[in-house]
């Protein structure tokens, strides 16, 4: 019987998962989706052009790949509707009908959970945590509360009936708060109209389909967003995301059991970028903070918003490793930090009069002091390279400190934003 591999970020996001599923998805028949919502954004160079998926799978291009969206994915029926129109536009052989299959036991976005989510970011009223404002925590929220909505509910006769019932109460609530939106009749419209299309693409039990795809000896690619620092447990909660996204989570939000995972493949950035609120011990504000944001292109690929910029973080890194178990590390952006005289890594933090090398879940990380250890950087025309063995020496012994560290090495090694520029290191 075939495995199940999964694919996880193992920072705060942005590390470039976008590319290597990309990479990998032509070895696979099914790739799928198994966490978070259009808060996420995997960004993609397909025919020359920058795509950014946001809710549809990586393996949407291929046409020989089943795409699927799982059970614990929250959806926005407008946002995925305009992601699949504007990818029609870019890639118009795309048959969506056929290669997307949507799990009808995932939650809906109501238009009004954004609006909730603007409200509590910028009203002061709740706790600033620097959210997408796409009302993913409010959607996950009316899941837990057994309030929400699935997608099977849209094939129910009375459901826009119940559903503009529930945007009303919501509406009235943030029009008395003072939120400014638009008008009730015309978000409960497009709501409506955005459902109704969705009506035309596959929905099934996917867990099912996951399953017997792995009985007839099926490759299948699970597909995390936003990463492990991030994760609602093991993250660092409050400055989360609302859903888990270990490794673990590909199990519980595709429905399938742990014994049927192979490879876990974990994706790093060279350096450690994070946005919106919380800890970041290894965070750097200074010039070279700034270079790296402006050649790394570290701005939000959904909110534009600058990336906060730091070095490489080891004591995070083997905590994700250890939650994850992963067995194979990629590495992204190497060419970012190219032509810098030094670069330096954080190997402990100290804390409370004592060293740690190992991220101190739960503690207090904005007193957490990094202890870094100095790299000679490289400078190279990284356009030349195409093996590792051209690898300059000062890049090499950065990735064989890393690997030893971590106990994990390095299969693939992104040297450009270009779709074919990795290295094959194993």
């Amino acid at each position: 019987m075939a495995k199940i591999d999964i694919l996880v970020g193992l920072q705060w996001g942005d590390e470039g998962k976008g590319k290597f599923i990309d990479r990998m998805c032509p070895n696979y028949d099914i790739v799928a989706r198994y966490n978070g919502g259009a808060n996420a954004g995997h960004t993609i160079y397909w025919n020359n052009k920058k795509v950014t998926l946001k809710l549809l799978p990586s393996g949407i291009f291929y046409s020989h790949i089943t795409n699927v969206i799982g059970s614990a994915v929250v959806i926005d029926p407008t946002q995925l509707r305009q992601e699949i129109e504007q990818l029609a536009a870019v890639s118009p052989e795309i048959s969506f009908e056929s290669q997307l299959i949507i799990s009808q036991k995932a939650h809906l976005v109501l238009p009004t959970y954004k609006y909730q989510d603007i409200y509590a970011e910028n009203s002061g009223a709740s706790r600033k945590i620097g959210t997408t404002k796409n009302g993913i925590g409010y959607a996950y929220s009316a899941k837990t509360l057994r309030q929400g909505f699935r997608v099977a509910d849209i094939f129910v006769p009375d459901f826009a009936e119940e559903a503009a019932t529930v945007m009303r109460r919501e509406y009235l609530q943030l029009e008395a708060l003072g939120q400014k939106m638009i008008g009730f009749d015309e978000l409960l419209t497009t709501f409506l109209n955005d459902v109704a299309y969705l009506k035309q693409y596959t929905i099934a039990d996917t867990e099912l389909l996951i399953n017997a795809a792995l009985k007839g000896n099926k490759r299948i690619l699970a597909e995390g967003a936003q990463a492990t620092m991030l994760d609602i447990d093991h993250g660092t909660y409050p400055y989360v995301t609302s859903s888990n996204t270990i490794a673990a989570a590909a199990c519980v939000g595709l429905g399938v059991p742990p014994q049927k995972v192979g490879e876990i493949y974990g994706v790093i950035k060279a350096y450690n970028t994070r946005v919106g609120e919380g800890p970041f011990p290894s965070e750097i504000n200074d010039h070279i903070a700034e270079t790296i944001r402006i050649r790394g292109n570290e701005f939000g690929s959904n909110t534009k918003r600058p990336r906060r910029i730091g070095w490489l973080d080891l004591p995070a890194l083997k905590y994700a490793i250890m939650l994850n178990g992963v067995t194979q590390l990629i590495m992204t952006k190497s060419d970012v930090l190219n032509g810098m005289e030094s670069i330096d890594l954080c190997t402990h933090y100290q804390l409370d009069g004592g060293l740690q090398e190992i991220y101190p879940s739960g503690q207090d990380l904005g007193k957490a002091t990094p202890c870094w250890k100095s790299f000679p950087g490289w400078d190279i025309d990284f356009s030349a390279i195409t093996s590792k063995e051209q690898l300059p020496y000062e890049l090499k012994s950065y990735i064989e400190y890393i690997e030893s560290e971590l106990e994990i090495p390095l299969a693939y090694l992104s040297i450009s934003p270009k779709r074919d520029d990795i290295i094959e290191m194993r």
